[in-house]
């Protein structure tokens, strides 16, 4: 309705109950805002800058890495001392493969750690 038409228009305090949907929209668009911007924020700092992941790899296989030679360096001092050649170092070298592998699943939160670990002592 217009003023055209002899009515005026009705004013907000006319109209019983619009104040208060008025209030709950903005109170909704406010409420949307923060949701909108808690989420572009978690949004923005779930994404790694990249050479964070290189760093993970270069641990990963530096990891991977010194268990072979440690093991590959015990199985020869096995067999210089006790003078098994090649066993000692066939038998090392394979437990190193193993323990390499073993600590890079850790690493990455693949395998559980060990019993003396974090997850396992009570606080």
């Amino acid at each position: 309705m217009s003023e055209r038409d002899g009515n005026p228009t009705p004013s907000p305090a006319d109209r019983p109950g619009e104040d208060e949907l008025s209030e709950r929209l903005r109170d909704l668009d406010r409420e949307l805002d923060q949701r909108r911007a808690s989420r572009e924020a978690a949004a923005r700092s779930a994404v790694q800058p990249p050479r964070q992941g290189y760093g993970l790899a270069m641990r990963l296989g530096a990891d991977f890495v010194a268990g072979v030679v440690v093991g590959a360096a015990v199985g020869w001092g096995v067999d210089r001392l006790f003078g098994t050649s090649p066993w000692g170092l066939m038998v090392f070298l394979l437990l190193g493969f193993v323990a390499g592998i073993l600590t890079v699943l850790r690493s990455a939160g693949l395998v559980k750690p060990g019993p003396s670990g974090p997850d396992d002592r009570q606080v």
